[in-house]
């Protein structure tokens, strides 16, 4: 079969906190196939790829172990997306040993596999251990890609986030997202009394750690560019305060003490700046903050409340929620403050929009009929869409590839004022939406860019 095969088409630093996954080489070969296996991301809904990852090989028990946990995260990651549907391994027919001799192309077709991730693990004598993976497109009998890495044995869940970002770039064309993390607010208490720490997790809800003790209530974290700080408020004695938190380091700093109210700082592109909004003396203004020199410049000059700003992905707009038109809509506006438009017109309210990473739309939060939606829109307000709903459902934020967003919904409280948060993702299909399950409650979240 010649040309491309098309199996499914779905419209729709620095600095870590664990040790860096090093790679050992250059990939281990990417083959072109006669037939190659391609999924294209727009909209819409179609049956998932099937596809089948094996255990891991390895030679002692201790990397047998290792293999078959890496094998799991792949297939977690890849199910999650929507776009993959990995096959239960007791289908398999070739079994784990002879595929270190070759891959027994027909045994894997019998079962429908489409796509075929093989790989092995092995300790070194140094402690750390190596893995490598290979993806195969079953029906060409083509090798499609692979490499090999090697890392602490400890750290053997980021080498399965990697590898889970090479099979999906492979095959969808778009850079993945697996290989990041998340800040988010972690709740617990009555409405009233709510306890608020900041934490910090993998993408899938893994490596959960809290870096805040809850003396002092967080809100609003955000990323730099660069994964490694974090911005976010902080209520100190009651005084609103921006906080810079370096994730390597642990060092904190204060970027200011306002006499007003702050809210929603976040990072331009490029890292130097922050936007935020502050309200004084009943006036709720957009301002920007040199991170060098600590000067601030004000964005906006209105008696209505603008606040909620977020750069696009190339510096050059800012996009922000108003009343000034006499309901919360969005607007855009130039990164000096000028030129400013107003881009929804719908019916309900909007707030909390953020600025996709790729630049083709924007996500936002609207209430509309009693209702908390997650939507998106182009940057000029057409081609809106909504995503996600809940009693209260707020805050999105984008993966690093700007095609899924993650959320938090709150339920109602119940008799003794106790509420539930759950941090959630979807899709831009709007067809898989996922629970990403935390200790506590959580609110907030915030999506890293791809770690390094």
């Amino acid at each position: 079969m010649n040309g491309r095969r098309t199996v499914m088409l779905i419209k729709a630093t620095r600095g870590l906190l664990i040790a860096a996954v090093s790679m050992l080489g250059i990939a281990i070969g990417s083959f072109p196939a006669q037939a190659e296996i391609n999924v294209n991301i727009t909209e819409g809904f179609v049956e998932p790829l099937p596809v089948a990852v094996a255990d891991f090989n390895g030679g002692q028990p201790e990397a047998q172990l290792i293999g078959r946990d890496i094998a799991e995260v792949i297939s977690a990651n890849l199910e999650r997306t929507g776009l993959f549907k990995p096959i239960d391994d007791k289908a398999f027919i070739q079994d784990q040993n002879s595929l270190q001799v070759g891959v027994r192309f027909g045994d894997w077709r019998l079962i429908n596999a489409q796509a075929l991730v093989t790989g092995s693990a092995q300790v070194q004598g140094d402690g750390k251990v190596r893995v490598e993976f290979r993806l195969w497109d079953v029906y060409a009998e083509n090798m499609m890609t692979g490499f090999s890495y090697t890392s602490t044995r400890t750290n053997w869940r980021r080498i399965a986030h990697r590898i889970s970002d090479a099979i999906y770039k492979r095959l969808t064309g778009e850079q993945g997202y697996f290989d990041t993390r998340v800040v988010y607010v972690s709740e617990t208490g009555p409405q009233n009394r709510r306890q608020r720490r900041l934490a910090i997790m993998d993408q899938d809800g893994f490596n959960h750690k809290f870096l805040t003790n809850g003396r002092f209530d967080v809100f609003t974290p955000r990323f730099s560019p660069t994964s490694q700080e974090i911005t976010y408020l902080s209520f100190e004695g009651n005084v609103p305060k921006v906080k810079l938190l370096d994730l390597q380091t642990g060092r904190e700093e204060t970027l200011g003490n306002f006499k007003g109210m702050s809210f929603a700082p976040r990072f331009s592109p490029d890292g130097n700046s922050v936007v935020m909004s502050l309200a004084d003396r009943g006036n709720t203004e957009i301002y920007t903050m040199d991170l060098r020199t600590r000067k601030f410049s004000r964005l906006t000059n209105h008696p209505a409340i603008d606040t909620s700003p977020s750069y696009s992905p190339d510096g050059s707009k800012v996009v922000f929620n108003s009343d000034r038109g006499g309901s919360q809509q969005l607007y855009v506006m130039d990164v000096n403050g000028g030129n400013v438009k107003r881009i929804s017109f719908n019916k309900g309210r909007y707030a909390t929009p953020v600025w996709s990473p790729r630049g083709d739309l924007i996500a936002f939060t609207r209430l509309s009929g009693r209702k908390f939606f997650i939507g998106v829109m182009k940057p000029d307000g057409s081609g809106e869409r909504m995503l996600a709903e809940g009693y209260h459902a707020e805050g999105p934020t984008w993966s690093p590839n700007g095609r899924v967003l993650s959320y938090y919904k709150q339920g109602k409280s119940d008799s003794r004022g106790k509420v539930k948060s759950k941090v959630y993702t979807v899709d831009l299909s709007g067809y898989n939406e996922r629970e990403v399950v935390t200790p506590l409650d959580g609110v907030d979240p915030a999506w890293s860019p791809l770690l390094q």
